[in-house]
């Protein structure tokens, strides 16, 4: 959960994710729409998949105990360097270094690198972090690396008085430590989206993404990316004529939100839409559900938002009753 995420966000989604599934075979017998709507809120959604698929490994080929050494569980699906790093010397006491975005900056400063970072790079910090660690306890020698870069040796504002190996980084004596590491440059994709809220008998139309590609298998509202020279009423029409089979006969402005991933930062248009005909539907691809139940299915974040304003509209109507 801590990948790509801050402590603060993660803990009540631990300590709920512990409420739901107690331990490994829990999380194994759990049904993937459970575990990712456990998961709605943190992103990266592959993170909570690849998770469900390795508790049912290692409840299937360890009798349900998690591996101790660092190449078995680099073998578990969604464990990479890092996390066979963390969980083997944390949990198990091995002498594996762990090298996350905390430890990097902490060595590229004590050692005054300013270089792009590399696979070469990067396997010379994990040499340098395998020098240092102690086998006694390496598990402490991690999670004080990690806990120093993310308390005192900050991207912005590092707290260099207050640090314990101050006296050993290059980067503060030459007065660089703020400009190590280079900042990466990033380019977001901006895309822009329209979906439809489809109301029938109290219910709402909500129909499930593919099983592979962004955002799999989760949930979300009719609709599509704007296309250029396009209205965002004519994306509406076009999306709900080609997923639904329906034309669009009135659609109301509801509101706009934006929200961001990996790689893309959106801007979401809602409208309220009523059907000249009924929708075409297919099997569990699409359900009608009424607005207390939406919680029960896990959506993106911008359908997550969509849901919450629905509710939110709705106890206001409620309460002017």
């Amino acid at each position: 959960m801590l990948q790509q995420t801050t402590v603060p966000a993660v803990l009540p989604y631990y300590r709920n994710w512990f409420q739901l599934f107690p331990d490994v075979r829990a999380l194994a017998r759990a049904r993937l729409p459970k575990v990712l709507k456990a998961w709605q809120g943190l992103g990266y959604y592959q993170r909570a998949r690849n998770l469900h698929t390795a508790a049912r490994v290692v409840s299937r080929e360890h009798a349900g105990s998690i591996p101790q050494s660092y190449d078995e569980l680099l073998a578990l699906p969604g464990f990479g360097p890092y996390i066979a790093a963390a969980v083997s010397s944390i949990a198990f006491n091995k002498p594996s270094p762990v090298l996350d975005a905390n430890v990097r900056r902490v060595l590229m400063r004590i050692s005054c690198l300013r270089r792009e970072l590399n696979s070469k790079m990067e396997k010379q910090l994990l040499r340098d972090l395998s020098t240092l660690m102690q086998e006694t306890r390496p598990g402490e020698f991690n999670q004080a690396m990690m806990e120093l870069g993310a308390l005192v040796c900050k991207p912005k504002n590092p707290s260099c008085l207050l640090c314990p190996v101050q006296r050993f980084c290059l980067a503060y004596k030459e007065g660089k430590q703020e400009v190590i590491p280079a900042p990466r440059k990033r380019n977001y994709r901006q895309i822009e989206t329209v979906v439809g809220i489809i109301k029938k008998s109290g219910k709402y139309l909500i129909q499930k993404r593919p099983s592979t590609g962004l955002l799999a298998g989760l949930w979300e509202f009719p609709g599509g990316k704007r296309k250029k020279g396009e209205t965002r009423e004519g994306t509406l029409r076009r999306e709900i004529r080609e997923e639904l089979g329906a034309e669009v006969k009135e659609a109301k402005f509801l509101l706009n939100l934006r929200h961001a991933y990996t790689q893309f930062r959106v801007s979401l248009y809602a409208y309220e839409c009523v059907l000249r005909r009924k929708p075409r539907l297919t099997g569990d691809s699409h359900r009608w559900v009424a607005l207390e139940d939406l919680k029960l299915y896990p959506f993106p974040s911008g359908s997550a938002k969509v849901v919450r304003f629905l509710e939110k509209r709705n106890s206001q109507v409620s309460r002017c009753r």
